[in-house]
């Protein structure tokens, strides 16, 4: 009896690298259960590099809600904790691991969350960040200084990008890739032609654009090769008492500024689903509405997630 027990191998026993398979497999909150404890050699595993080069945390979203002050959401203590544990359990496994690392939406991650995270990934290449309502400036400043590597970022549309922008063109030399969700003014497209001319993709897909911003971005970002304004209400500034009115197809004017680039990507289709919702939500999409995941499509392949 006791031979025949000799003979069954333990799962300690078991291949690293198999291991390393098997948990390839597991989602997040699966990988952060606690099987790092099981023994040395699962804990092993559990820190090899493969499984963190994306810290893909889109299937974690807060529990908030709305609020008429700033940061206009008020996030529970308990949502918050299991963000907190996540991260440093997935960040001490990880040991500097992530090159990409992902945010859901509706994950609003607080000053002290970011800065944390920044200090223990800075090999980071690229992060999607779609929500900032709790990042203050000196945070988000802080992280982008240590994030040396970065070369691309999902953001939201803010109210001061320069700032941002300045830290990035500062910090972040091989940045080459920006998506805004959310619309782009004057006033960020300037601010883009200041701090990223060397710029090379950008995807402003699903929101309200304007024909003079548009014509800037095209005259002003030289080096860009990529740009997205699929599905984007695009409109054109009228004098009164007209005021602004929606132009229905690409004219000849931008589409000679376009021919230089190596993918112009539109879509104005009325009969296109997107671009009805973008219109249904006035340039602003509320992505909650719509099927889970959505959001993280582009037409833009090293975008899409």
């Amino acid at each position: 009896m006791e031979d025949n027990y000799s003979n069954i191998r333990k799962w300690e026993d078991l291949d690293i690298d198999i291991l390393v398979k098997i948990f390839q497999l597991l989602d997040i909150f699966e990988l952060t259960s606690g099987i790092s404890r099981v023994c040395s050699s699962w804990r092993m595993a559990c820190c090899d590099p493969l499984l963190w080069k994306t810290l893909d945390l889109s299937m974690l979203r807060s529990n908030f809600i709305k609020i008429p002050l700033e940061p206009f959401v008020y996030v529970d203590g308990r949502s918050d904790r299991t963000l907190t544990r996540i991260l440093k359990i997935s960040l001490g496994l990880s040991r500097q691991s992530i090159m990409t690392l992902i945010f859901h939406f509706n994950l609003y991650v607080s000053d002290e969350q970011l800065t944390y995270t920044a200090e223990r990934c800075p090999r980071l290449r690229r992060l999607v960040l779609p929500a900032w309502n709790r990042i203050k400036k000196p945070g988000m400043c802080k992280a982008i200084r240590g994030w040396k590597e970065l070369e691309s970022l999902t953001m939201p549309t803010i109210a001061n990008p320069p700032y941002i922008l300045e830290e990035i063109s500062t910090h972040c030399k091989n940045f080459s890739e920006l998506k805004i969700m959310g619309p782009c003014d004057i006033f960020f497209a300037s601010s883009l032609a200041a701090y990223l001319p060397k710029l090379r993709v950008l995807s402003l897909r699903c929101s309200i654009l304007y024909k003079d911003v548009l014509i800037y971005i095209l005259d002003s970002l030289q080096h860009l090769e990529v740009l997205n304004i699929s599905h984007c209400i695009l409109m054109e500034a009228l004098p009164p008492p007209h005021h602004k009115r929606i132009i229905k197809e690409i004219d000849v004017t931008i589409r000679q500024k376009a021919s230089r680039l190596r993918q112009f990507l539109t879509c104005m289709e009325d009969s296109c689903v997107m671009c009805q919702r973008t219109r249904t939500d006035e340039g602003l999409v509320r992505w909650y509405k719509y099927e889970e995941g959505l959001w993280k499509t582009d037409e833009v392949r090293s975008l899409t997630l």
